[in-house]
């Protein structure tokens, strides 16, 4: 395994619960050591140090998937160190956890930003030391970037209202429609907007409002669903939501409303709570990312880049080397197709006794 510091209890790659690592206090100097020496099968003496700092905790997928898969890849390539942090949706929490990093000694920073723009200067630290950067996930704003790895984020907004205008068109209801947009400082956010208004602008559906949540937060997206609610009533037959988080959100306060029945919703990520959702008719779908792939070449190209090795990729986004990997839109249809056949989540994750008639009517076991 790769010597991993960290201030927060770890999670075995497939997502199911490991014991929590000793808690302790992230990145303090006294705790870390710059190391230097020959990793894995031999070279010139490197910095063995990565750092993954990754932006909050509310979205379930970087504990559960991310940072493990992230981890277990590293420890397969070779004797490395990985200082990591959460920032807890907190850019300046951010800023201090990747100069700590600095300071102790990374040589190469893999930043999925909480703002993108405020992580510039993250770049610009990192670039003064001769540390290179990945972008990860989100594109930093700007800044002499090594790689940067994502999804195509326009193409999920575009598969969440393409499933979204078709659900509401087979429900034949009349009326308009809520966009919950993700986190105004999240650079995917604006690509997810824009690729779902490519769709609902053509649709002739009738947006009533649309809200951008502040750090993807859930209770955020709840509270603003609520006060549309008690304007528009019945008059809501969809809500676009950009990811679980906010879906849950939104459904949360449809629920305390006693809305019935429930207006299409939509989602992104696939988080285990999403699939029960979809599978009770709670939400309409979601969309499925292959963290695996994105964690693993994240990991691979650090290991590189450590080592001072050329990176190549197949596009290049505002100068930088990119790769961006395919997102899957997943309804009740095509749980097994997808999260199931991946192995993202098994059969007894999702069905448990709570779900076991949900998941007999759906044709999962």
């Amino acid at each position: 395994m790769p010597r991993t510091r960290t201030d927060r209890p770890r999670r075995r790659p497939d997502g199911r619960h490991a014991p929590a690592a000793a808690s302790g206090l992230l990145l303090v100097a006294a705790m870390l050591s710059a190391c230097s020496g020959t990793p894995g099968t031999g070279g010139s003496p490197v910095d063995d140090t990565i750092a993954l700092l990754l932006p909050d905790a509310k979205t379930a997928r970087y504990e559960t998937f991310d940072r493990p898969m992230f981890e277990a890849r590293v420890a397969q390539l070779g004797d490395y160190e990985v200082l990591y942090a959460n920032a807890d949706q907190d850019a300046a929490k951010q800023q201090q956890q990747a100069e700590s990093a600095l300071a102790a000694g990374a040589g190469v920073l893999v930043l999925d930003p909480v703002d993108a723009n405020a992580a510039v200067s993250i770049v610009s630290s990192a670039n003064a030391k001769g540390v290179p950067v990945i972008s990860y996930d989100r594109l930093v704003a700007g800044g002499d970037l090594a790689y940067y790895i994502s999804f195509d984020n326009e193409k999920v907004g575009v598969l969440q209202a393409a499933a979204f205008v078709e659900g509401i068109r087979a429900e034949d209801e009349g009326g308009g429609i809520l966009m919950v947009n993700g986190s105004p400082t999240d650079s995917n956010a604006a690509l997810f907007k824009q690729g779902a208004h490519s769709i609902i602008d053509d649709s002739g559906l009738r947006v009533l409002a649309e809200y951008d949540t502040p750090g993807w937060n859930p209770e955020k997206a709840q509270e603003w669903v609520s006060g549309q609610i008690a304007q528009h009533g019945g008059a809501i037959v969809g809500v676009y939501a950009a990811n679980d988080a906010t879906a849950g959100g939104a459904i949360a306060a449809l629920r305390v409303a006693n809305v019935d029945p429930l207006p299409i919703v939509t989602g992104q990520d696939a988080e285990l709570s999403a699939i029960q959702r979809i599978l009770t008719g709670d939400q309409y779908m979601t969309v499925y990312k292959a963290i695996k792939p994105q964690a693993e070449l994240a990991a691979e190209v650090a290991v590189k880049l450590l080592h001072g090795e050329e990176v190549t990729a197949p596009l290049e986004i505002q100068g930088t080397p990119a790769t961006l990997l395919d997102p899957v839109a997943v309804t009740i249809d095509d749980i097994m197709q997808t999260v199931v056949a991946d192995g993202f989540w098994t059969v007894e994750d999702i069905c448990t006794p709570a779900y076991a008639d949900a998941c007999e009517a759906a044709g999962i076991g």
